[in-house]
C-alpha cells in the first residue's frame, strides 16, 4: 500500500531541522548546512545530487539510497522551493537545484499563490498547490501511482501533516550539531498521543538515524 513518509530529514540535537534567515546565500538558514555532513560524502549522494564519483558506502550512503527507494512524487513546501515570499514577481526562479532536479518525479509545492507548473529536465515537474496539504497528498497519491509519496519539508510542512496523522513512516538523521535556534520539529507535537513510535535506530559517527512510525 502506497506510504506517505519523510525521509533523510536532518535535524540538529536541540531539534531544529533548519537554521534561522534563509536566504540565496543560505539556503538551509545561518548553520544549516552542518546538520547535513552524514549525506554529503556519501556515494548515493555524491552521484544522485552531484553527478560526482566516489563517496562512502557506509550506513550513512545506506539511509540515503534509501530514501529515494519506491517514491512516485514529493510533496514540498515553498521554502524548499526557494526563498521568494508574496507573488511570484516572474518565472524566473526554478528552484536551487538548476536545470536537472533530484526528484524526477511529479513534485507538488504547497503555496498560497498560482503559479503554472514547470516542466524540468529528467523526469521533474514542478506544480503549484494553492489549497492546503489534503489536496496536494491527493494528488501526489494520483500522481505516484502505486509507489509512496514523500514530504521533503521544510519543517512547517512536515508539522502540518503530523499534526493530521497524514506520515505514515519518517526517518530523521539527527546531526551532532546545536543551532540554538530556527525552526522546531517537534514543539508542540504530542507524538505519542499521535499514535506515532520509534521502530528503528542506529548510531552512526555523523548521525544517529531513527526511523518513527504511524501505529
Amino acid at each position: 500500500m502506497s506510504k506517505l513518509r519523510v525521509n533523510a530529514f536532518t535535524l540538529s540535537l536541540d531539534g531544529f531541522g533548519a537554521g534561522p534567515d534563509q536566504d540565496l546565500a543560505n539556503p538551509l538558514g545561518i548553520g544549516g548546512e552542518n546538520l547535513h555532513k552524514w549525506m554529503i560524502g556519501t556515494r548515493f549522494f555524491r552521484k544522485v545530487v552531484m553527478g560526482q564519483d566516489g563517496g562512502t558506502t557506509d550506513t550513512d550512503d545506506a539511509f540515503a539510497a534509501r530514501s529515494f527507494e519506491n517514491v512516485g512524487a514529493w510533496i514540498l513546501g515553498r521554502n524548499m522551493f526557494g526563498p521568494i515570499r508574496g507573488d511570484w514577481p516572474d518565472d524566473s526562479w526554478k528552484g536551487w537545484w538548476g536545470d536537472n532536479p533530484p526528484y524526477h518525479v511529479p513534485t507538488f509545492v504547497l503555496t498560497h499563490h498560482k503559479r503554472a507548473p514547470i516542466e524540468m529536465e529528467g523526469g521533474t515537474t514542478f506544480y503549484f498547490v494553492t489549497d492546503g496539504i489534503h489536496s496536494a497528498l491527493e494528488q501526489a497519491r494520483e500522481a505516484a501511482a502505486s509507489k509512496d509519496v514523500r514530504v521533503g519539508g521544510g519543517v512547517s510542512t512536515v508539522r502540518q501533516y503530523l499534526q493530521e496523522r497524514l506520515i505514515d513512516e519518517m526517518h530523521l538523521a539527527i546531526s551532532p550539531v546545536l543551532l540554538g535556534k530556527g525552526e522546531h520539529l517537534f514543539a508542540g507535537l504530542d507524538m505519542p498521543g499521535l499514535g506515532y513510535r520509534c521502530a528503528e535506530q542506529v548510531a552512526t559517527p555523523l548521525a544517529t538515524h531513527v526511523v518513527i512510525e504511524r501505529a
